[in-house]
């Protein structure tokens, strides 16, 4: 591993059961910080002051505070900057005689800058405490010294290799990674043929004119939150494919959990003796154990309310942080209705800023059931799920019986604003998201590019809840109002994993009052046993949305109130029966469409939401399978008319 030095690290350790305090300051790096790979934002490099206590907590200086794996035992411990640049906490087992990681400031390796060398790109093992250091296509390790170097050099023309979800940066040498305003792809493109140094380009495709020139390999690090694709620059006669592609390495690489199974006990011939020695030790450990606690409450009596909300009090490492009431009141300005930004089931929406500057969407959850304990465990599994078309949670509040979530702040808003309320009479849902509301035939129109990779992405997101996790997640609510936009127009689902919080009854009703004219499959009406494949029918009216760019219950302009008239059945027949594709797409940009480029991709999104929207559920594809049908990975057949369960099919 490589990382520029030289460090200069002044550590004073005191570890003993008499000292329960160690003590580490002065600890800096020299001569840039920005390459030391476990800075984050609860706490400062420079001249941080923290304290590791006998019990296993980690204290800030700030006022954050991180646990060990095994809090709560009067272990021996240490702390130690590994040769990989992790800083570690080891414990020791005394019965097996060795030393256990029990926590770590960087749990996801890759991270690390410098974990891989020169052009290598860094991956994820069975584990992400295991690293995988492979070559790019048009590479090759060289055995014996082990570098990676090109098969074939560039002599004169080139052409380019797309690595989606990988990442190049140039390192820490002037002028190795250039920022450039690029119109679009090609104007990208020509920065970097032009440049004789380059090899290679990063670039998004969201308008936001992000390209970026790279003129060394290095750091190079796969991961599905990576928005922008990376294309490396190969010689013309270079032969390789690329395997970094769609969606096939998310499913082997996330939602790591680390499952530590008991050895079986050694047979031995244990004597009565034996049994007396092992019994005593053990009735002294529990009274020691019993007193030592009795001692901790004693000392710590301002933490007495601390024993109802144990479990929320401290989390584990890189878990969501913990705010105060009065922090989210200070950055909402008190819940100000002017910091609203949307309105739903789950609770009122937020915007707000905290005392980092970082902006926020703060949901106050309402009708949330059980304790403490259930409301921690669900956050602790909603903070687990990451994926570059999710929400990120960032935090709660659990206070003066609040129930409260923080997540990132999404700029351009819901789906619904730009689907439904350009040029058109608002008839999306009064109790759903409402910033955007002064905007109304403002936002901008989205094109067939920016749509389809839209629904791609949510599809992506939910094929990731459904499958993708050791404890699945249905969504229970996918719908417009709950895809979010990003910037560079990123689609990211909201309200995932809350469908537990809330009481079946308020869930049941909620159905109900949707019945099949909205988003909620037949099965809720009919009582029936719910799996994901409710999800996967909800997608596929949302998908119907985009194409036409109208709600599933206004069909040019007017409600449809006949119980003759079904959204999926008006599609099926204008499209199959008609054999006119054109009448139903969206007004806005039906002048833009041209069959020659968008036809195979419309007809694969209508498809795909057909099969979607069938009456029984096992009819329907899955979401992993509707994910690839977007795709075009898989062969679509022609789907069956969708009916629905109180309709006949003509």
């Amino acid at each position: 591993m490589s990382i520029s030095g030289p460090f200069i690290f002044i550590l004073f350790i005191f570890l003993a059961f008499q000292t329960p305090y160690a003590q580490i300051g002065n600890l800096t790096t020299s001569p840039s910080t920005s390459d030391f790979p476990w800075k984050s934002d609860y706490y400062s490099i420079n001249n941080a002051f923290l304290t590791l206590d006998e019990l296993g907590m980690i204290q800030l200086e700030n006022g954050g505070q991180f646990i060990t794996s095994n809090y709560g035992d009067p272990l021996l411990r240490r702390l130690k900057l590994d040769d990989t640049g992790n800083l570690r906490i080891y414990s020791f087992d005394p019965k097996l005689r060795q030393w256990n990681v029990v926590w770590q400031a960087v749990p996801e390796l890759c991270k690390i800058k410098g974990t891989c060398g020169p052009n290598f790109i860094c991956m994820y093992g069975d584990t992400y405490d295991t690293t995988v250091c492979d070559c790019p296509p048009g590479f090759q390790q060289i055995s014996g010294t082990g570098e990676c170097r090109r098969k074939v050099d560039i002599i004169k023309n080139s052409k380019f290799l797309q690595l989606d979800y990988v990442n190049f940066s140039g390192g820490s040498g002037q002028g190795n990674q250039l920022y450039i305003q690029a119109s679009n792809f090609t104007a990208c493109e020509a920065g970097c043929l032009n440049d004789p140094e380059c090899v290679g380009f990063g670039y998004k495709y969201d308008g936001q004119r992000y390209c970026v020139i790279v003129r060394e390999l290095y750091y190079g690090l796969w991961s599905p939150s990576t928005e922008a694709s990376f294309f490396l620059r190969v010689d013309t006669s270079e032969t390789d494919k690329t395997t970094f592609t769609g969606l096939t390495s998310i499913l082997e690489t996330t939602c790591p959990v680390q499952v530590s199974l008991p050895l079986p006990p050694n047979e031995s011939n244990a004597t009565n003796r034996n049994i007396a020695i092992i019994s005593t030790l053990f009735a002294a450990e529990l009274i020691s154990g019993v007193v030592f606690f009795w001692v901790f409450l004693k000392k710590y009596v301002k933490y007495r309310d601390m024993a109802r909300t144990f479990g929320l009090e401290f989390m584990p490492a890189g878990g969501p942080k913990r705010f105060s009431y009065a922090e989210l009141k200070a950055a909402t300005n008190d819940f100000s209705s002017a910091n609203v930004v949307g309105k739903g089931g789950f609770g009122d929406v937020y915007k707000g800023v905290l005392t980092d500057h970082r902006i926020v969407a703060v949901k106050c959850l309402k009708n949330v059931t059980g304790g403490d304990n259930e409301f921690w465990a669900e956050v602790t599994i909603i903070a687990r799920m990451h994926h570059l078309n999710l929400v990120r949670l960032w935090g709660f509040c659990a206070e003066k019986g609040q129930r409260i979530l923080v997540y990132e702040y999404v700029p351009n808003g819901s789906l619904d604003k730009f689907l439904f309320h350009s040029g058109r009479v608002n008839y999306a849902n009064e109790n759903e998201d409402v910033e955007g509301s002064k905007l109304l035939d403002r936002k901008p129109v989205l094109d067939w590019g920016i749509r389809y990779r839209i629904a791609l992405g949510v599809a992506r997101a939910i094929a990731y809840l459904h499958e993708e996790c050791l404890e699945w997640v249905l969504h229970c609510d996918i719908k417009p109002e709950n895809i979010l936009l990003g910037a560079d127009f990123c689609p990211k689902i909201s309200d995932f994993g809350l469908s537990k919080l809330r009481k079946k009854e308020d869930m049941v009703s909620y159905s109900r009052m949707r019945g099949t004219r909205g988003y909620m499959a037949p099965e809720w009406v009919k009582s029936d046993q719910i799996t994901p494949k409710a999800d996967v029918y909800s997608f596929g009216m949302v998908l119907l949305e985009i194409v036409t760019g109208v709600r599933n219950f206004d069909i040019q302009g007017s409600k449809m109130d006949s119980e003759e008239w079904y959204f999926p059945r008006w599609a099926f027949d204008k499209v199959y029966k008609e054999m006119n594709i054109e009448d139903i797409l969206d007004n806005q940009i039906k002048g833009s469409y041209d069959s020659r480029l968008h036809e195979d991709i419309v007809i694969r999104m209508v498809k795909t939401a057909i099969w979607c929207l069938q009456d029984r559920p096992e009819m329907r594809p899955s979401m992993g399978k509707v994910a690839k049908m977007l795709e075009g990975t898989v062969e679509i057949i022609e789907p069956k008319k969708p009916t629905i369960f109180f309709l006949g099919d003509d």
